[in-house]
C-alpha cells in the first residue's frame, strides 16, 4: 500500500510547500490523484485543483462531481487544512473504508486547497499583513498619505492592538481583571482611559487625529462571482465586474467546464456554523423541494460535524440591512448545484460560551464571556490568544503598549493543536453528499430482430443515486441541465449500416433520484414509481453480426456506455 505524503495539520503551508504536497500526493498514488492549474493568480502563481478518483473504473469527467475550494479568503488559512486533510482521508480510506472506495469507484472529488495563493503568502510572511482577499490594489493605485496602516509594528509576527492612555478614549481596564480592554459605560467618567487602536504604522501624524486607511488591496473575491453582483457602493470588494479577478474566474470557468459538478462546499473560517443559501432572499421565496433537500442534508452535517446549520438570509447577515453574496449564491442560484460555504472555528464556544447569535455577538456582548475567552486564552492558548500588553515607542505615536487579542492565530483559526481536530469534523458528511450524488447506470441493453437486416435496440439506464439527475429544481429553472443524452455510434462511412428511425442523439427525460417524495403515510401515493429510469430506442438497418456502440450521459450523474451485437 502506497504511503501519502508527510503532511502536518498543525502548521499553514506556504506557497512552494503546498505545491510540493500536492504533487507528491500524485506521485505516491497516481491512479487516484491528479494536480492541475486552472488558472494564475494576480502575482502569477497556478491555482491548483487535485482530482481524486479512482481511474481504473472510469474517467473523472463521466462520474458525478463534488467540488471543495477554501482559503479564498487571505488570512482564512484553515480553511485551506481543511481541504488538505480531506484529501488525505481519501487517498488513505481507499483501501480501507468502504464508503471512500464506493466514493472514488463511482465519483469524483474536486479540491481547490487555496483558491487565493496571493493573499495567503501575504499573511503567511515574516511581517503578515492581513488583507480581506486579493493582493492587487482596488478600487485605487494611490498610496495613502495620512492615516494608520494596518502592520506588525514590533516585528514579533503578529498584528495586535495599541492602546494609548486618553481622558476621552473608548475603553478601560477591566475591573476582574486588568489586562482585559473593556468599554466604557454609557455616561461614566472620572476614571482611567485609553484609545484602543490596531497595530500599525501612522502617516503624517498631526499629533491629534488619527484614522485607521482602509487596505490598499481592498477586494473580497467572494463578491465577484456573476449571481447577484453590485457594484462597490452595495457590495464593498465585489471588483469592477463579476469575475473580473482571474481567481474567481478560474473556479468559475473550471466549474462551467466540468458540467458533472452537482453539489460542492466552500471553506471559509470563522464561527463555528454551516451556512446554506439564499443569501439574496428568504426560504419562503425558495423553491421547496430545493429548500427540503438542503434541510435534510444540512441536518446531517450538523449531526455529523456538531457545527449548526443556519441560512445565511435569516440568521447570518453583518448588518440587518445588507445583503451578501458570494460562491454559494452562483452555484446554486445560477446552477442549481448544492453548495454550503462552512465557517470553521468557534472561539467563543471553545471558551464555553454556549448562548449568542453569531454575528450580532460580535457587535456587543457581556464582559463574562471576555473573561471566559481569557482564562481559554491561559488554560488551553498557553496565554496567548490574549497577548499581554508591553510598552513600545512607537515612532510616531510615542508611548504606547501593544497587546491584546491575536486575532489571526486564534481567532481567524485555530491554535495550531486544535486545527487538526477541526477539520476531521467534515469528511463524513462531505463523502455522504458526494455518495447521495447521482449516478447513471446501465440496466440492460435490448436487440430484437425486425427482419433479415432490420433491427431494434434498446438501451435501458438507470439513476442509482439518492439525488434526482438534475440535482436540484433551481437548476431545471435555469434550464441549466439537460434530460438524459442518448447517442448510438454507427460505423463511419459503412453504407451497409443505417437508421430506420430514431436519431443519432436524442434527449431523453430527467431522471428522478430513489430519495422517497413522500413518507409512506402520505395521503397520495408516490407516482413516479419508476421516474429513476429511462429507455433510448432505435431501428436500425444493418447486417447480421454487426457491432454497435451506445452511450447515455446525464450532465450530473455522469456517462456510461455499453456495445450490442446485431444477431
Amino acid at each position: 500500500m502506497p504511503q501519502p505524503p508527510a503532511q502536518r495539520f498543525d502548521t499553514f503551508y506556504p506557497y512552494d510547500a503546498l505545491t510540493q504536497l500536492l504533487f507528491d500526493y500524485a506521485t505516491a498514488y497516481p491512479a487516484l490523484v491528479r494536480v492541475d492549474s486552472i488558472g494564475k493568480s494576480h502575482e502569477g502563481r497556478d491555482i491548483w485543483v487535485v482530482t481524486v478518483t479512482n481511474t481504473h473504473t472510469g474517467e473523472a469527467a463521466d462520474k458525478p462531481g463534488f467540488w471543495v475550494d477554501g482559503n479564498i479568503h487571505a488570512a482564512e488559512l484553515t480553511a485551506s487544512t481543511a481541504v488538505l486533510y480531506y484529501l488525505q482521508q481519501l487517498v488513505q480510506g481507499f483501501e480501507t473504508d468502504r464508503e471512500i472506495a464506493h466514493l472514488l469507484d463511482t465519483r469524483v472529488v474536486y479540491l481547490c486547497p487555496r483558491l487565493n495563493p496571493d493573499g495567503a503568502e501575504l499573511a503567511l510572511a515574516e511581517r503578515p499583513r492581513h488583507i480581506r482577499s486579493s493582493t492587487r490594489r482596488y478600487p485605487f493605485d494611490d498610496e495613502p498619505v495620512d492615516g494608520l496602516t494596518m502592520e506588525d509594528v514590533d516585528g514579533d509576527g503578529r498584528i495586535l492592538f495599541m492602546r494609548q492612555r486618553d481622558p476621552h478614549g473608548a475603553y478601560k481596564k477591566c475591573a476582574q481583571d486588568p489586562r482585559l480592554m473593556v468599554p466604557r459605560e454609557p455616561g461614566e467618567f472620572g476614571g482611567e482611559y485609553y484609545r484602543l487602536m490596531p497595530e500599525g504604522f501612522v502617516k503624517n501624524y498631526d499629533g491629534l487625529t488619527i484614522k485607521v486607511n482602509k487596505d490598499l488591496e481592498g477586494l473580497d473575491l467572494n463578491r465577484n462571482f456573476p449571481a447577484g453582483w453590485r457594484q462597490e457602493h452595495e457590495q464593498v470588494g465585489a471588483g469592477p465586474y463579476p469575475t473580473s479577478e482571474p481567481e474567481v474566474r478560474a473556479m468559475v470557468d473550471f466549474i462551467l467546464a466540468h458540467p458533472n459538478i452537482g453539489a460542492g462546499i466552500s471553506y471559509h473560517t470563522h464561527s463555528g456554523v454551516i451556512l446554506r443559501p439564499p443569501g439574496t432572499h428568504g426560504d419562503d421565496d425558495m423553491t421547496p423541494e430545493d429548500l427540503w433537500a438542503y434541510k435534510r442534508f444540512s441536518a446531517l452535517g450538523e449531526k455529523l460535524t456538531g457545527y449548526p446549520a443556519i441560512s445565511i438570509w435569516h440568521d447570518f447577515k453583518y448588518h440587518p440591512k445588507e445583503v451578501i453574496t458570494g460562491t454559494q449564491d452562483w452555484l446554486y442560484e445560477h446552477l442549481g448545484a448544492l453548495f454550503w460555504v462552512v465557517e470553521m472555528w468557534a472561539p467563543n464556544r471553545e471558551a464555553g460560551i454556549t448562548d449568542y447569535k453569531w454575528i450580532d455577538w460580535y457587535r456587543e456582548h457581556p464582559v463574562e464571556d471576555d473573561l471566559k475567552l481569557l482564562k481559554w486564552s491561559d488554560e488551553q492558548c498557553g496565554g496567548l490568544a490574549h497577548v499581554d500588553w508591553k510598552p513600545f515607542h512607537h515612532p510616531q505615536l510615542g508611548a504606547v503598549e501593544i497587546g491584546g487579542w491575536d486575532k489571526m492565530n486564534y481567532w481567524r483559526n485555530p491554535p495550531p493543536h486544535l486545527r487538526e481536530r477541526e477539520a476531521a469534523r467534515f469528511p463524513k458528511w462531505m463523502t455522504q453528499i458526494t455518495l447521495s450524488l447521482p449516478k447513471l447506470e446501465v440496466l440492460r441493453t435490448e436487440v430484437r430482430a425486425l427482419g433479415p437486416d432490420t433491427w431494434r435496440v434498446r438501451f435501458a439506464v438507470g439513476n442509482s443515486g439518492w439525488l434526482p439527475a438534475y440535482v436540484t429544481k433551481r437548476a431545471l429553472e435555469r434550464k441549466a441541465v439537460r434530460g438524459v443524452v442518448f447517442e448510438i455510434h454507427l460505423p463511419a462511412g459503412d453504407p451497409t449500416v443505417s437508421l430506420v428511425s430514431g436519431q443519432e442523439r436524442t434527449e431523453g427525460p430527467q431522471l428522478e433520484g430513489h430519495a422517497p417524495q413522500n413518507s409512506l403515510q402520505a395521503f397520495l401515493p408516490q407516482r413516479e414509481v419508476t421516474g429513476d429510469r429511462a429507455v433510448g430506442e432505435w431501428v436500425v438497418r444493418a447486417p447480421k453480426g454487426t457491432r454497435l456502440a451506445l452511450s447515455a450521459r446525464a450532465d450530473r450523474a455522469g456517462a456510461v456506455r455499453a456495445e450490442v451485437s446485431l444477431d
